[in-house]
């Protein structure tokens, strides 16, 4: 068959792509040429090549230069073949949460097919109603519910994004509408974001507890972890997600009628139901049986793709999204190819060399550490904060004449405020479940960001100066 012409709009969205390529190709050389003529202190000339093939990923994911799995598989090549290790470059393969979005991808086909999310999106409406104003506030409430019972932000967005878009057919809103794309950033954003203020909800908090053990000696409490971060970080921020949502995003929604809600249920929505309803009690009782939530994850896949069970036959299997699984892999190898380059150690010592900080002065401390590590955020995703700024702490911890607790705690508010989607995988997923342009996803994500620094950051210092954690140490 011959190619079919290319019209005037073809046209342009291919000047559009070539354009964004051509730019961040010269963003890319411009910041690496920065790079190699002012070095970070302490950056070893041997991971300068490693730096530089961070910096284009970073730049083409920001930008959306090209495609996210494009720059994905880019960004496999190039750093292979500047010498970084293989298994460090393609550690997000072997990681549990690329396995647990991997089946994730799966259980959200079978929760589709069967018909059992357009059955829980009408129990959903029931409760909340059919307004916009209802329905985005129990999206992100039922997030908020499930991130104190599911650690996992990956499977936590891969159950709700499949809810989301069942609550838009019920409510007549057009697939690919500002409404319907607020009903998935609020399933995705309203569980991901609130939920660093509870252990053990989201992995950088875990990796945080983690780190401040073992290179402090510094036990952090759930309760006290709550009680500090859950007011602001985590209530506050749901309040202000779902007013941001409904302000960028507004909706108008009538009632569908869908006679299969309120029939009974079928065999296979049955047996779904079961399969989540034992996931969901082997997520929550990790602590006692050691399985990683990945594998538990990954048997729930297996056995919806079992052909006598039948919830995902083998052409539901093919909407998998290989390029999503790309996408995210490189996400998480450009974090391991961050870490051990020792890029984001130096980053982090040059952003705080020049923030002076000095014992006294507790508010320009707390905004300064905050915004070190929403910074370090953007080279490291919110995964990597925690393994740049944890092992400065003890040092901060004597420039400002706080307890060491005191400035770990802040990188819970740098790594909650993200900048652009890539900084966070969960996100990345819910925004390709969605088709929801990275345009749509950047502003949201942006001006979240600037109220939480805004409005949200000084109340934060002045709960945790009610609470006496800027007590000097003694």
């Amino acid at each position: 068959m011959m190619d079919q012409p290319v019209t005037i709009d073809g046209r342009a969205r291919i000047t559009s792509v070539h354009a964004k390529t051509i730019g961040g190709s010269v963003l890319t050389a411009f910041l690496v040429g920065i790079l190699l003529l002012f070095p970070p202190a302490g950056l070893a000339p041997a991971a300068m090549p490693a730096a530089a093939v961070a910096l284009f990923a970073i730049v083409f994911w920001a930008t959306e230069s090209l495609s996210g799995h494009v720059t994905a598989l880019a960004f496999f090549l190039l750093a292979v073949v500047c010498g970084v290790s293989s298994g460090i470059v393609f550690s997000g393969f072997k990681s549990g949460g690329w396995w647990l979005a991997f089946s994730g991808l799966v259980i959200g086909i079978a929760i589709r097919r069967t018909g059992l999310a357009a059955r829980l999106a009408h129990a959903v409406v029931g409760v909340f109603g059919q307004s916009s104003r209802g329905l985005v506030c129990g999206l992100v409430f039922v997030g908020i519910t499930l991130m104190f019972i599911m650690p996992s932000a990956i499977g936590r967005v891969l159950l709700l994004v499949p809810l989301a878009e069942a609550l838009s057919e019920r409510v007549g809103l057009t697939k690919g509408s500002p409404g319907a794309h607020g009903f998935v950033m609020a399933a995705a954003v309203g569980t991901l974001l609130p939920a660093t203020a509870v252990l053990p909800a989201n992995l950088p908090n875990v990796l945080l507890m983690g780190a401040a053990g073992t290179l402090h000696g510094v036990t952090i409490h759930y309760g006290s972890y709550l009680l500090l971060h859950l007011p602001v970080t985590g209530v506050l921020k749901a309040a202000v997600i779902v007013v941001t949502i409904l302000f960028l995003m507004p909706a108008t929604t009538r009632w569908v009628s869908h006679e299969a809600a309120t029939s009974p249920l079928t065999r296979y929505e049955w047996m779904l139901s079961i399969v989540l309803v034992v996931t969901l009690g082997l997520w929550l009782s990790d602590v006692w049986h050691g399985i990683d939530p990945a594998w538990i994850g990954l048997g729930a896949a297996v056995f919806c793709l079992l052909p006598p069970v039948g919830l995902v036959s083998e052409e539901g299997f093919q909407q998998v999204q290989l390029s999503l699984l790309i996408y995210m892999a490189g996400i998480l190898g450009l974090g391991s190819v961050v870490a051990h380059s020792g890029l984001g150690d130096a980053l982090g010592k040059l952003l705080l060399t020049v923030t002076g900080l000095a014992p006294g002065s507790d508010w320009y401390n707390f905004v300064a550490l905050v915004l070190v590590s929403t910074g370090v955020g953007l080279f490291t995703t919110a995964a990597g904060v925690p393994a740049v700024m944890s092992p400065l702490a003890g040092d901060l911890a004597q420039a400002v004449g706080w307890p060491v607790l005191t400035v770990l705690m802040t990188q819970v508010i740098g790594f909650s405020t993200i900048l652009f989607p890539y900084q966070a995988p969960a996100l990345v997923i819910a925004m390709e479940r969605g088709d929801i342009s990275l345009k749509t996803g950047l502003r949201l994500v942006m001006m979240l960001a600037v109220l939480s620094l805004v409005v949200l950051t000084p109340l934060n210092y002045l709960w945790w100066q009610l609470l006496g954690y800027f007590t000097p140490i003694p």
